[in-house]
């Protein structure tokens, strides 16, 4: 049996083991997949022993995405450019690969479950945290006219700015604070920040959604986050949370890991149905 993990800390919430199993019955493949506690103080030495006992892949959550970074003995563009990796593969020679899926998996649930076209769309994306770091990539290569991120602290969008200027030169990248976006408009608005844990959510002016917009929390709960009733409240045509993007970066990483992809589709209704029960 193919062994594969979640590494996190906390890890009894995940529903990376139950996706993965769904994903294994569907494709008809042998694995067995395992959340794992690692110490916040050692990501390292669980991973080192999961890997030197046989394990073939594993995905890494909240807090390690960093350590992961550290730890791979290669890295893919995306992963480097993001700063961050959620995926770590078994290679040759036993070296340990890295790689971003969460860019990817939002784009996949905008234009796939979604069916929102990115081509030429104004979008905001709320927060230069980690979360942010690894969807603007994806989000430029999807074609977006601009793209503008904001953060409590504009240094700290400035930065991720620096990091991606010229990776797509048709479109516009910007930075700035809450108050700078007053008078602007986006056809879609993606919150990254962490607000919505805490159920709180930004200073936003009102006014910022285009006819026809969508507005997506990064997050996902059994209720509408503040933000995203914030957007119904404002007018958004369409409302979406992370559970879409969860799924979808898992079955990326299923997919470098047993090179066959899984249909997200009834895996996100399942987990949906399952969350609201």
């Amino acid at each position: 049996m193919d062994h594969y993990a979640v590494f996190g800390n906390p890890i009894a919430h995940s529903k990376s083991p139950q996706i993965h199993r769904w994903f294994a019955e569907q494709t008809g493949q042998q694995l067995d997949y395992q959340a794992l506690l690692a110490p916040v103080d050692d990501f390292e030495g669980s991973a080192r022993q999961f890997f030197d006992q046989g394990g073939l892949g594993a995905n890494v959550t909240v807090p390690f995405k960093l350590d992961a970074l550290v730890f791979c003995d290669q890295l893919s563009p995306r992963a480097r450019r993001a700063g961050a990796v959620n995926t770590l593969q078994k290679g040759k020679n036993n070296e340990i690969y890295g790689d971003n899926t969460d860019g990817v998996g939002l784009v996949r649930d905008l234009t796939g479950q979604l069916g929102f076209n990115l081509h030429n769309k104004r979008v905001l994306l709320l927060g230069a945290g980690g979360a942010s770091r690894g969807v603007v990539e994806p989000l430029l290569k999807a074609g977006v006219a601009k793209l503008k991120i904001a953060n409590r602290t504009p240094e700290k969008a400035q930065q991720l700015v620096q990091i991606f200027h010229g990776l797509q030169p048709d479109a516009e990248l910007s930075a700035g604070n809450w108050a700078s976006l007053a008078g602007s408009q986006y056809d879609l608005i993606l919150n990254a920040t962490s607000a919505s844990l805490s159920g709180d959510l930004p200073p936003l002016p009102d006014g910022l959604l285009a006819p026809g917009a969508l507005a997506y929390d990064l997050m996902y709960a059994r209720q509408p986050t503040p933000f995203m009733e914030w957007a119904i409240q404002q007018g958004a045509t369409t409302v979406a949370d992370g559970l879409g993007m969860l799924v979808e970066q898992a079955a990326e990483a299923f997919f470098l890991w047993r090179q066959v992809r899984p249909d997200t589709a009834p895996v996100l209704l399942r987990l949906r149905q399952q969350l609201q029960e």
